[in-house]
């Protein structure tokens, strides 16, 4: 029997899209291997319920990280990470995540994955001293450092650079790496300057380890067609040049403005900002978010066309984590992308994906949406089989079967 371990820092059921892959990951782990033995280790930093009781798993083993800094490491940390460019509140930080993760027997696992959340990677580097790096695939969800990340506005500094050299380290070490897109895989090859291959595991979404029956908070349907999107604006996100050409869109054209509505359910932007800019036009509707049942049911049930944002304004070397989970409900996706983009190699369909820059083609596109939808209500699927369970299992499987080079 394969014995599998995933170390985990993110498995909410709502609030982060990492909390949805990283619980349909371990979904789509039991799928592609159903007789494995599988066991969880969770170190988060919340006490949350996140019903691990709905993940197809063998055991979980679940800490609550505490990352309080001692007052004597932050009072010395003032003056020492400018003189020797190292942090000693983030070098604490690593030390707890380590003090739980060397306790692990790993030994005893075939496959050991060691899995990123947020922009920190915290777990993975919690790793970098500890003999389990040697045997763990590392799958980055982020790149890393943030200077990296594009749409960031963190500059490179010294002390991002030492964090770079001791990613470096840790990649060097370790037996396997992934990233959950295929630009980002290249671009973390380059970076850290390796012989190491960085393989390429999208993201993935299966409802099964969900409760969904939550729609207490979902909005009314008021218009033929909805066009919907919830999520965070960050990163070079540009959610204003869509409104403005879906505003264009509704004050010239009668039927526009009779039979579509805009929801937006965002964070990350200043709502009340926004609502007064596009007061004038009805049709445009700006919400709070919602928990991740009622907005999963919003975005399936009562939207018509959904909206993805990707990073940018000229690259994006992300999958963003909302792909795979509108991919599977059978319903138009406008990708709004920069022109070099993770989701311009996947969508072979035009229609589908229009330049973040561009008004004139987003409304263009987004009309040819609309038109499509007045007409047909019939089931399209943007990302082809890219999600599909079969290619989710041949990428693991080329994981699983690495030798690195030596």
């Amino acid at each position: 029997m394969i014995k599998f371990l995933i170390v985990e820092q993110d498995l909410k059921v709502s609030g982060t899209s990492q909390g949805v892959i990283s619980r349909s990951f371990l979904a789509k782990l039991r799928m592609s291997y159903p007789d494995a033995q599988i066991d969880v280790v969770y170190l988060k930093r919340h006490h949350d319920d996140d019903q691990l009781h709905l993940l197809p798993v063998n055991s979980i083993e679940s800490h609550v990280i505490d990352i309080k800094i001692p007052f004597f490491t932050k009072l010395i940390n003032r003056f020492y990470w400018r003189i020797f460019n190292k942090s000693l509140v983030v070098e604490h930080i690593h030390k707890v995540y380590a003090s739980y993760i060397s306790k692990i027997d790993y030994q005893k696992y075939d496959h050991i994955f060691i899995r990123s959340a947020g922009l920190e990677h915290e777990v993975i580097l919690g790793t970098k001293n500890l003999p389990i790096l040697e045997k763990a695939i590392v799958n980055f969800h982020d790149p890393y450092p943030e200077f990296w990340y594009v749409g960031s506005k963190k500059e490179m500094t010294k002390l991002a650079m030492f964090k770079m050299r001791e990613m470096y380290q840790l990649v060097s070490k370790a037996k396997t790496c992934s990233s959950s897109a295929h630009m980002m895989s290249q671009d973390l090859e380059y970076l850290f300057g390796t012989r190491k291959k960085f393989y390429t595991l999208p993201h993935q979404y299966d409802a099964s380890v969900f409760d969904l029956t939550d729609t207490n908070q979902v909005q009314k349907k008021n218009k033929k067609i909805t066009i919907a999107y919830h999520g965070a604006i960050q990163f070079g996100r540009n959610i204003e040049i869509f409104l403005d050409a879906y505003q264009e869109l509704v004050q010239n054209n009668p039927v526009y403005n009779e039979n579509t509505e805009v929801v937006l359910r965002m964070k990350g932007i200043n709502l009340k900002k926004l609502a007064e800019k596009y007061a004038a036009t009805s049709n445009i509707i700006i919400l709070d978010t919602l928990n991740f049942s009622n907005s999963c049911y919003e975005q399936q049930h009562l939207a018509d066309i959904n909206l993805i944002l990707e990073n940018g304004p000229i690259y994006c070397n992300i999958l963003v984590g909302k792909a795979p989970f509108l991919g599977a409900l059978g319903k138009p996706v406008l990708c709004l992308s920069p022109e070099r983009s993770e989701l311009r190699n996947i969508v072979k369909d035009e229609r589908y994906i229009a330049n973040m820059n561009d008004r004139e083609e987003i409304k263009q596109k987004l009309e040819g949406l609309i038109k499509l939808r007045l007409e047909s209500e019939a089931q399209v699927y943007p990302f082809g089989d890219f999600f599909s369970d079969e290619n989710f299992t041949k990428s693991l499987n080329k994981i699983l079967a690495d030798k690195p080079i030596v």
